[in-house]
């Protein structure tokens, strides 16, 4: 995914239009997420139907106001315009976390070509490792909302590192993007306490392994310690 537009620079469609213009924020915005590219123009009137839905759609699934944990997606424009005017004016409909090239860009054309696209709007989906997941999904997100990106989620097992304790990115195959969750949610107060009697115990020596064995409690039934 990344690889996809290192050495490109990509806008953010904000107010400022800021640029992300170097490898460390290319990789911060795109790496492990699913990626949808839409292509359309500002004259298609098809593109201009559409766009309430997708914008609803990503909004739904970004905006920290509809949901705690914003998804592991990214949504880049791909600007088939005949003009930059018609390009600023279609970016004026998208959501403002949108991504696009500036219209000078011709790696446009060439994305164009390298995933066939023939007819607007159309959004490919891609997995995390520039996989197509879908050609087209323009007709399944307005046919199943949200629901979509559950189903492309379980395909390119994403995982959600928002859940994960540090200790978990070591296991490089997690099957699946809830089992952080449920390994969490079903630890028991037993495992933690045998966690953190076995770590309080490692380096006694063997008398204080014995009194332990014994028993922690003096004569007169008081905790004490040396």
């Amino acid at each position: 995914m990344v690889d996809l537009f290192l050495n490109r620079v990509l806008v953010e469609n904000n107010w400022d239009q800021d640029e992300l213009n170097t490898e460390r924020e290319i990789v911060r915005i795109l790496e492990n997420r699913i990626l949808m590219l839409f292509f359309a123009s500002a004259e298609c009137d098809k593109c201009q139907e559409f766009v309430p839905v997708l914008n609803n759609f990503f909004k739904r699934l970004k905006d920290p106001a509809y949901i705690e944990y914003p998804k592991l997606l990214a949504l880049v424009y791909i600007s088939l315009d005949q003009s930059e005017e018609q390009q600023e004016r279609f970016l004026k409909e998208l959501h403002k976390k949108t991504l696009f090239l500036p219209f000078e860009d011709p790696y446009r054309k060439e994305l164009q070509a390298m995933f066939k696209v023939r007819d607007v709007p159309t959004v490919v989906v891609l997995r995390p490792d520039c996989s197509v997941l879908s050609p087209n999904a323009v007709r399944d997100i307005c046919r199943f909302g949200c629901d979509c990106f559950r189903d492309w989620q379980e395909s390119a097992e994403v995982v959600e590192r928002t859940f994960m304790l540090n200790e978990e990115f070591d296991d490089l195959n997690l099957r699946s993007a809830t089992d952080p969750v449920r390994r969490l949610k079903y630890k028991t107060e037993d495992d933690k306490r045998k966690k953190w009697w076995k770590l309080w115990g490692k380096g006694k020596d063997g008398n204080e392994e014995q009194e332990e064995k014994d028993g922690m409690w003096g004569d007169k039934g008081t905790w004490w310690r040396r």
